[in-house]
C-alpha cells in the first residue's frame, strides 16, 4: 500500500489535517504523521467570524505523531501533505522539515499545501518560480520566497497544489487526489 506523510506539530487546523488524513485512509493510503517529535499534538480550530479582521482560534482535537522529521526517510512515501494552523510557522525553521520538503518538490512527487503551509515550502527555498495559494494574509510570504501568489482554491503548478484554507478542501484535495492516482494509485 503506498504511503503519504503528512508534515504538521502542534497548533496545526484540526479540520486541515483530519480532513487529508482520513481522505487518504479512505482512498487506500497508509499515512504516516510526522512532527518535530513523535508525541501527542495539540490541534487547534480557526474559524472566520464576520466583520473580524483574520481567524479566530480555539482548542482543538490532539492527534499521535507517528514519528519524529528526523527519522523520517521521504523514499518510502509517495506523496507529501502540509496542513495549515499555525504548526507551519514554527515547523519551517526545522532543518528536517526543510530537507523533506525539498526531496518531495525536487523530485516531482504530488505535494499539497494548505492556508499557512506554504510557510514551510518558502523556508524549504521551492516556491521560486511557482504559483501558489496561500492564506490570503501570507501573499507577502509566497512573493518574497519567488512565488507567485494566487488566490484561489486548488492552484496547481507541476506536482505542487495549494489552496487558501479549509473551506477550500473539496476542490485543494479533489486536485491533489488527481494527481496522487496517476502516479500511485491505492
Amino acid at each position: 500500500m503506498p504511503k503519504v506523510l503528512i508534515l504538521t506539530g502542534d497548533a496545526a487546523e484540526d479540520l486541515e489535517f483530519f480532513y487529508p488524513y482520513q481522505r487518504l485512509l479512505e482512498e487506500g493510503y497508509e499515512v504516516d504523521v510526522a512532527a518535530p517529535t513523535a508525541k501527542k499534538l495539540q490541534f487547534v480550530v480557526h474559524d472566520f467570524v464576520d466583520g473580524f479582521d483574520t481567524y479566530t482560534e480555539k482548542p482543538g482535537h490532539t492527534w499521535p505523531a507517528d514519528i519524529a522529521f528526523a527519522d523520517v526517510d521521504p523514499n518510502d512515501y509517495v506523496a507529501l501533505v502540509v496542513p495549515g494552523g499555525r504548526a507551519p510557522e514554527y515547523i519551517r525553521n526545522d532543518p528536517d522539515a526543510q530537507r523533506i520538503v525539498q526531496h518531495f518538490m525536487q523530485a516531482g512527487a504530488p505535494t499539497a499545501a494548505l492556508c499557512h503551509g506554504p510557510l514551510l515550502l518558502a523556508a524549504a527555498k521551492t516556491l521560486d518560480g511557482r504559483r501558489s495559494s496561500a492564506y490570503p494574509a501570507l501573499s507577502v510570504d509566497v512573493e518574497t520566497a519567488g512565488g507567485t501568489f494566487v488566490d484561489g482554491a486548488a492552484i496547481v503548478d507541476g506536482n505542487l497544489v495549494t489552496g487558501r484554507a479549509w473551506p477550500d478542501h473539496p476542490d485543494w484535495f479533489r486536485a491533489f487526489m488527481e494527481q496522487l492516482r496517476k502516479v500511485a494509485p491505492a
